[in-house]
């Protein structure tokens, strides 16, 4: 078909925008995410970086995350220093939530002792590389990451505030709450913590309250979310 006058200026228009979207679709599907280094050591800082940029990634540095507060990511990936003095991964990711950060992390270390690696995956990290970095591995690791990299920042994101509702209960709301998530009813929980029924009532409905759960199941997902080790009697 010819298209002439109004009718063939309208679907050239119309051909130029579908064809700088698919340009821009492609655009982003190739390009590779921005990395962001957060060490304390200016030397480790560089060498992080030079193997960012030899992988045909943008990279930022940082010596702390006070740095990196003044211009808050939102896109890319944090690739961080476990130093167990400073806090390690734990602290970094608590305040990265604060911070409204929910950037997929991943902790780094000389000669990462086995606890460590459990500890920083426990937290929220989504990966433990040891330093020198290898490239291969690293590249493996940025892959599985950027292909899932919304999911990861928006699981992340419920974690810590299922955490921080999780934080405002007491000893005794707590242990309702874990057993609770095990399937216990309010008479076997009562059993288990040697109280009256009517006792764990009263602390469920305020573990509910603090919550902000409106049923038993919305508190018990909360507990799965917040990914804590229960805190069961023996």
């Amino acid at each position: 078909m010819i298209l002439t006058g109004y009718g063939k200026s309208s679907g050239l228009a119309a051909l130029l925008r579908e064809a700088e979207g698919v340009l821009c679709k492609v655009k982003h599907m190739n390009r590779k995410a921005t990395l962001h280094f957060i060490d304390s050591c200016s030397r480790q800082r560089a060498e992080l970086a030079r193997v960012g940029f030899a992988l045909g990634h943008h990279c930022e540095v940082y010596g702390d995350l006070s740095e990196l507060a003044v211009h808050p990511p939102r896109e890319g990936i944090i690739i961080a220093r476990d130093t167990a003095e400073d806090g390690g991964v734990g602290m970094i990711l608590e305040r990265l939530g604060r911070l409204g950060i929910w950037l997929p992390l991943i902790a780094v270390e000389v000669q990462p002792r086995p606890a460590r690696i459990v500890e920083a995956i426990k937290t929220g990290a989504l990966d433990y590389l040891a330093l020198p970095l290898d490239p291969e591995r690293f590249t493996r690791c940025l892959l599985r990451i950027e292909k899932e990299a919304e999911q990861f920042g928006a699981a992340r994101r419920r974690m810590i505030e299922a955490r921080d509702r999780i934080s405002t209960l007491s000893a005794r709301e707590r242990e309702v709450l874990d057993w609770l998530a095990e399937g216990s009813s309010n008479k076997a929980i009562a059993r288990e913590l040697d109280i009256s029924p009517r006792t764990v009532e009263i602390h469920r409905a305020n573990m509910m309250t603090k919550l902000g759960a409106r049923h038993a199941a919305e508190a018990v997902r909360l507990k799965l979310e917040a990914k804590l080790e229960p805190k069961l009697r023996a």
